[in-house]
């Protein structure tokens, strides 16, 4: 059963895009300041800045995962089984990423766990650290790939057109972050929030207007009297 693309779709695409593009903005913002507050590139970004980075982005998953369900809903039927693809990765991106940072905002704080030596080598984004590599795994592979299997649904006029090269520029520059791991050196890792910070801000205004524009198409069937 393929999912119409109904007013209601349109409402929840564009509310999602005004959700999303309000917090990445304040997301980048604080990042941005918390990076600035380091006296060297070696520390790790401290409060408030870190609580409030958590918090915004586990604010962020379900406007998310709505929006390119808006996406799915929207798509062609012949092309539906890539944007329901890149749904499913920006699924498994929410998942891993709620998860992870929902347990630093709570576990990592209890006496009982603060206290470990060996807490740095599971909760902290020092690399290396499990949480980190959970973090990358999500933002700079899964992301990446929603975005690669999204783009490839947008074709035809001017604005798909900038919407795909947008989606694509995004997702590489994700899969770019990568290259931290493979080298140890995790500023490397900047060329990835680039992709899904910067340039994706750009992605999620681009599909606002899209929304915006667009004409849903009611093929709902009628209900018994």
């Amino acid at each position: 059963m393929t999912t119409a693309y109904t007013t209601v779709a349109r409402r929840i695409g564009m509310v999602s895009a005004a959700l999303v593009a309000g917090l990445l903005l304040v997301y980048a913002v604080t990042l941005g300041a918390g990076f600035a507050s380091l006296e060297s590139s070696d520390e790790q970004i401290g409060d408030p800045y870190f609580t409030l980075l958590e918090v915004l982005i586990i604010v962020m998953m379900p406007p998310l995962v709505s929006l390119l369900i808006a996406v799915h809903a929207w798509a062609p039927a012949r092309r539906k089984v890539l944007s329901l693809t890149a749904v499913i990765f920006m699924s498994m991106v929410a998942v891993v990423t709620c998860a992870l940072h929902f347990v630093i905002l709570t576990v990592s704080r209890q006496a009982a766990f603060s206290a470990l030596e060996t807490l740095p080598l599971f909760l902290s984004f020092t690399w290396p650290s499990v949480a980190y590599a959970l973090d990358i795994l999500a933002w700079d592979v899964f992301f990446a790939l929603s975005m690669f299997f999204a783009s490839a649904v947008f074709t035809g006029s001017r604005l798909a057109t900038s919407l795909r090269v947008t989606m694509v520029l995004s997702g590489v520059l994700a899969l770019a972050g990568l290259s931290g791991v493979v080298t140890g050196d995790m500023e490397l890792r900047n060329i990835g929030i680039v992709g899904y910070v910067g340039v994706f801000f750009v992605v999620v205004l681009l599909l606002a207007v899209f929304f915006r524009r667009s004409v849903p198409m009611e093929t709902e069937p009628p209900r018994a009297v």
